[in-house]
C-alpha cells in the first residue's frame, strides 16, 4: 500500500479509502444489503492486513450503526493511531425555530459520532453536504471550535460546488480557522463533471480529493449484464447512472477490454484511473476480492495512451444524486 498526506494536514492516509456505508443494521427506506458486526469486522481486518488505514462513514449510514459497527471493531483489531478515521454530519434540512443553531448542531452530531465510534477524535470531519440553513462563517466558527478542541484532526465537505469551499477556506483564512483540506465528489470515470471546476480548484489549493461512488456502484467492476443484489437493491444508485447507461456502457466496455489485456481486474483498471487525479477514491467494501481489486489498483500503471482511450468517449452528463438536488438552492434574491 501507498500513503500520502491529506491535502495540507498532518493526517497520513492511504491511497485507498474503505468507504462504510456498507456496515451496519438495515433500517427503514435505507440500504437493505449492509454486513452485520461479524462480517463487517472480517471485512475491516483485512483491509488492515492490506495496509489501508483510512476509513470513511457517517451519522446517516444505517442510523448509525455503521459508525458503531466499525468502532467497535477498531477496538478489537488495532489501535486507535493507527487508523485515520473520517466520519460526516448530515446538515440540517428544516429550520426548526425549537430546534439547535447551526454552530450547536454541528456540536451534537460531532459528540453523538463520537460516542457511537468509542474515541475521543476523528482524523476528519466532514460536512456531508453543504448545509444552506446555517451561514458558512458559524459553521466554519464550530468546526474550527472542534479541532482546537482536539475533536477534529482536520475537516472536508462533500457534496458541493467549487464555489463553496472557495468562499468557506477565504473566512477560514481570514479570520484564522482551520480551512476545508479535502473535497468528497461525486467522481469515476462516468461521471466526470468535477473536472470542470471542482478538480482545479483543489489542485491549484492543495486540497485533497477523496471522490465517493469510485466504481460507479459497481458498474465500472463489471461487464455490462452482470449483476449483483446491490446492483439489483440500490435505487439511488439506479438514480444516479440509469439514465446514462447506453452511453456508459462504451467506457465500461473500454475498461473491461483493457483489464483483459493486462490481466487484471476491471476494478484494477477504473481505480489506477482514478488515483492519477484524486488522493483517495472511497471504495465500498464488502467482499475480501473488493479490498484486493483496490488495493491492486494502486499498484496497477497505466500509460498515458490507456488513459486516453478510457477517456476519450465520455460525454457531459447531468448532475446527479445530492448535486443535482442542490441546484436553485441558493438565495438568488438576496445578491439584489
Amino acid at each position: 500500500m501507498k500513503y500520502t498526506k491529506l491535502g495540507k494536514s498532518d493526517v497520513t492516509v492511504s491511497r485507498i479509502c474503505i468507504g462504510c456505508m456498507g456496515f451496519g443494521v438495515p433500517v427503514p427506506g435505507g440500504h437493505q444489503w449492509t454486513l452485520d458486526y461479524e462480517s463487517t469486522k472480517a471485512i475491516i481486518s483485512y483491509a488492515l492486513e492490506k495496509g489501508i488505514n483510512f476509513f470513511d462513514t457517517a451519522m446517516a449510514y444505517s442510523g448509525g450503526t455503521s459508525e458503531e459497527f466499525i468502532g467497535r471493531a477498531f477496538k478489537e483489531l488495532t489501535t486507535r493511531d493507527k487508523v485515520a478515521i473520517a466520519t460526516k454530519y448530515s446538515p440540517r434540512r428544516e429550520a426548526d425555530p425549537n430546534g439547535p443553531s447551526g454552530s450547536e448542531w454541528i456540536r451534537q452530531c460531532l459528540d453523538n459520532s463520537l460516542k457511537r465510534l468509542g474515541t475521543d477524535y476523528v482524523d476528519l470531519y466532514i460536512m456531508h453536504s453543504w448545509d444552506y440553513l446555517t451561514p458558512i462563517e458559524e459553521s466554519m466558527e464550530a468546526l474550527n471550535e472542534a479541532v482546537k478542541a482536539g475533536k477534529v484532526r482536520a475537516i472536508g465537505v462533500s457534496n458541493c460546488y467549487a464555489w463553496q469551499p472557495a468562499q468557506a477556506n477565504a473566512l477560514a483564512e481570514k479570520n484564522g480557522w482551520a480551512p476545508f483540506v479535502s473535497i468528497q465528489g461525486h467522481y469515476n470515470l462516468i461521471a466526470r463533471e468535477e473536472e470542470r471546476e471542482m478538480a482545479p480548484f483543489c489542485y491549484a489549493n492543495g486540497i485533497a480529493m477523496t471522490p465517493y461512488s469510485a466504481l460507479a456502484a459497481g458498474r465500472l467492476s463489471r461487464k455490462p449484464g452482470e449483476t449483483t443484489k446491490r446492483l439489483e437493491m440500490d435505487a439511488y444508485a439506479k438514480f444516479k447512472y440509469d439514465k446514462t447507461a447506453e452511453q456508459d456502457g462504451q467506457i465500461i466496455a473500454r475498461v473491461a477490454e483493457l483489464a483483459e489485456k493486462k490481466g487484471v481486474t476491471m476494478t484494477e483498471v477504473s481505480l489506477a484511473w482514478l488515483l492519477t487525479k484524486v488522493t483517495s477514491p472511497v471504495v465500498g467494501a464488502t467482499k475480501p476480492h473488493h479490498i484486493d481489486g483496490a488495493v491492486g489498483g494502486v499498484e496497477l500503471e497505466l500509460s498515458p495512451e490507456d488513459i486516453a482511450y478510457l477517456e476519450e468517449l465520455y460525454v457531459p452528463h447531468e448532475l446527479a444524486g445530492v448535486m443535482a438536488g442542490s441546484i436553485g438552492k441558493y438565495p438568488i434574491k438576496n445578491l439584489f
